[in-house]
């Protein structure tokens, strides 16, 4: 097994690090000491979607959870547990749920519901987790659209479904209830891959609540 990438890693972080503290000194001291992001991102695992890159943001201006085929589960502990940090603690004024075009974990889900995987029975830690999203494929009309187009359907309909879900959250409709407590905005967003540009689909407040 071939180590080089690893070691590549490394060797590009120390000249960031140090390209970093050439241009600004402090940059690191100031950042160990506190985080103040206003943005809270949920997106896919998906390599090609790094938020940090694809915004131009630095450390310390995004606040992040990451799964396959950016899913917000409302039994999901761990995605509750940072939503929770994001807005009680952290102070996050806005949660952006952001899914992408040629979603690997879409394209699954479609498969599944066609009942064409290879053992459309079988149960692991991916199609359980991807269950509530291949459920909502089923209930999409995808007879009429190309592969290419259901797909793109399917992105919207799930980033959709996931803004939604987030705003059904504990974490959210008490920040929405309370009127002294910092208002947050939920955004769903999607990335095209093959343009490298983000669109805005679809935004939640308290004042237009579900």
């Amino acid at each position: 097994m071939s180590h080089k990438p690893i070691q590549t890693l490394l060797n590009a972080n120390e000249e960031w690090a140090q390209s970093v503290m050439k241009d600004t000194p402090d940059f690191f001291a100031r950042s160990a000491t506190v985080q103040k992001p206003k943005i809270l991102w949920i997106g896919c695992s998906d390599s090609r979607v790094p938020e940090s890159v694809i915004t131009a943001s630095k450390p310390g201006d995004i606040f992040v959870h990451r799964n396959v085929a950016n899913q917000f589960h409302l039994h999901d502990d761990s995605a509750l547990s940072v939503l929770t940090f994001a807005v009680k603690e952290v102070g996050i004024e806005h949660v952006v749920l952001v899914g992408h075009t040629n979603c690997g974990g879409a394209m699954a889900c479609i498969e599944a519901a066609k009942g064409v995987t290879t053992n459309s029975t079988a149960s692991t830690p991916l199609t359980r987790w991807l269950r509530p999203l291949t459920a909502l494929v089923r209930s999409l009309d995808l007879s009429a659209c190309s592969a290419s187009e259901a797909l793109n359907k399917v992105v919207e309909a799930n980033v959709i479904k996931q803004v939604n879900n987030i705003c059904k959250s504990e974490p959210i409709t008490t920040a929405w209830a309370d009127s002294g407590a910092k208002r947050v905005t939920v955004h769903g967003w999607i990335y095209d891959l093959a343009e490298g540009r983000i669109r805005e689909l679809v935004v939640r407040d308290a004042q237009a609540k579900l």
